[in-house]
């Protein structure tokens, strides 16, 4: 057994996560040029949540299969298929090709942060993971960072195809290094039973409601579906000797309100750094790299906060953080919907996004450490993953919402083509159309996007009238005995 050497195995996860989070934000600095190019504006939100819906449903199933088969063929294979989806996502000629494809990309991004963190608690012992989940921490914020910018340059300079396939030479390296680098033992046991009802019944449910929210007429039949899906959903959960969410830890008071103000502001985050970029590419007529630059301040700020959190969160405990940076954040939603109106400079949704990214640096670390640090080592796993889950769900809602809003305001009158909003987010600004559609367009745009920045401040008070509610819990705290929130089979 040949055993594995740890710097390069770490270079290699590093990498992997990388690629991941930087697919997150280069993809939306440059969506508005990529709609100028294959224009189907209506179905804008779908390039996000199709991502988001596919990676996050996806999270639990790959954890379960790395434990039976190992974490190597399952990242392995999880990288391969984001690689070839991303090519594939670079060569699209249409809107709902590249949601097809964006839909597979997700597939296989669900595979790499989950095993790539489980690799580190695998090699590493518990008293060195600090360190090292520091330095994965830095390497999130880089890519971060990196691609707002990345993707400003890569549309002035290159073409929007080049933000997909940016992803190939990087995560071939990651693949490289594990194949050479990582070799682990199998533990051979007793193989248990996936949960295919959960998964097939939560997959469903939660597609059902994303038609749902961003639908009318027809497609809001698809609620009723979800309650029905989602409610059969927690009962498979409930008897299921493997669930996949197990409904128990919701009996915990800090892992349920932790999980609910998370889907809130994640509707809010997801939905500012899909629709800010919009706003000042499409109404307030800037640049790509403008559009991309205005991300930049949540991006910087969000880590820092992160790390000051939590050197203070040792004297304030959880409470303070959670509740301070909530307020913050919302201070910031609320500004963009004040203040974002046509020929607004262009600090205001840098500064909003500024404060937004600073309060929910604060809040969504102490959140997370709080809800590891409630519960002992054999839940630990399962709540860090549905506090991961109930995230990315509440900002593929958020975002297909607001997705929806828009899409009705584009449609309302019916003598304007949507086809004809690409043009206000090409490089012209819509100076072909005539000047009548152009000014009923342009403020149909105007109007849905000032809705959305409403809905972002709405969820963002709700999440932090949640964190009122949160207990004082402190630092360090007795986790919770397993026999207390096991529900009976």
């Amino acid at each position: 057994m040949r055993t594995t050497h740890r710097p390069f195995t770490t270079l290699a996860l590093a990498l992997c996560l990388f690629v991941a989070a930087l697919e997150m934000t280069v993809v939306s600095t440059a969506m508005p040029t990529v709609v100028s190019d294959l224009g189907g504006i209506q179905h804008y939100a779908w390039v996000f949540t199709a991502y988001m819906l596919s990676s996050t449903i996806t999270v639990p199933i790959y954890g379960k299969l790395a434990d039976l088969y190992g974490r190597k063929p399952i990242l392995l294979f999880g990288s391969t298929l984001f690689l070839l989806s991303s090519l594939a996502c670079g060569f699209s000629t249409s809107m709902n090709m590249l949601i097809a494809f964006r839909v597979l990309q997700g597939l296989g991004a669900g595979a790499m942060q989950p095993i790539a963190l489980t690799i580190i608690g695998d090699i590493y012992t518990l008293e060195q993971r600090g360190k090292v989940q520091g330095a994965f921490s830095a390497v999130w914020g880089i890519a971060g960072l990196a691609g707002p910018l990345t993707g400003g340059l890569i549309v002035k300079y290159l073409t929007w195809h080049w933000i997909f396939f940016i992803n190939i030479p990087i995560g071939i390296a990651s693949m490289v290094l594990i194949v050479l680098f990582f070799h682990e033992q199998l533990q051979r046991k007793e193989r248990a039973r996936l949960d295919y009802a959960g998964a097939a019944l939560l997959s469903s449910g939660v597609v059902a409601l994303l038609f749902g929210v961003q639908g009318s007429g027809a497609t809001l039949l698809a609620l009723p579906v979800a309650a029905v899906l989602l409610t059969a959903f927690v009962f498979v959960e409930l008897r299921a000797a493997e669930p996949i969410i197990p409904m128990s830890i919701f009996k915990i008071p800090t892992i349920a309100i932790s999980n609910v103000a998370g889907a809130l502001f994640s509707a809010a985050q997801f939905g500012a750094t899909t629709y800010v970029p919009l706003y000042v590419q499409g109404v307030l007529g800037g640049s790509a790299t403008m559009a991309g630059g205005m991300i930049t301040p949540m991006i910087v700020g969000w880590p820092l906060a992160s790390l000051i959190g939590g050197k203070v969160m040792v004297r304030t405990g959880f409470r303070p953080l959670i509740v301070g940076g909530l307020g913050l954040a919302s201070i910031g939603t609320v500004l963009m919907a004040l203040l974002l109106k046509p020929g607004a400079s262009m600090l205001v949704p840098q500064i909003a996004m500024g404060l937004f990214g600073i309060g929910l640096g604060f809040a969504a670390m102490a959140t997370m450490v709080a809800v590891q640090t409630t519960v002992g080592w054999e839940l630990r796993g399962v709540a860090t993953a549905s506090s991961m889950f109930f995230r990315t769900i509440g900002g593929s809602l958020g975002v297909g919402v607001m997705g929806g809003v828009l899409v009705n305001q584009l449609m309302k009158d019916p003598n304007v083509p949507v086809s004809a909003a690409t043009e206000l987010l090409g490089p012209e600004h819509g100076r072909g159309l005539a000047p009548a559609i152009l000014e009923t367009l342009g403020g149909a745009l105007n109007t849905g996007l000032s809705i959305n920045f409403w809905i972002m401040c709405s969820a963002m008070i709700a999440a932090f009238t949640a964190g009122l509610f949160f207990p004082k819990v402190k630092r360090v705290t007795t986790p919770v005995n397993m026999s207390d929130v096991t529900a009976s089979h």
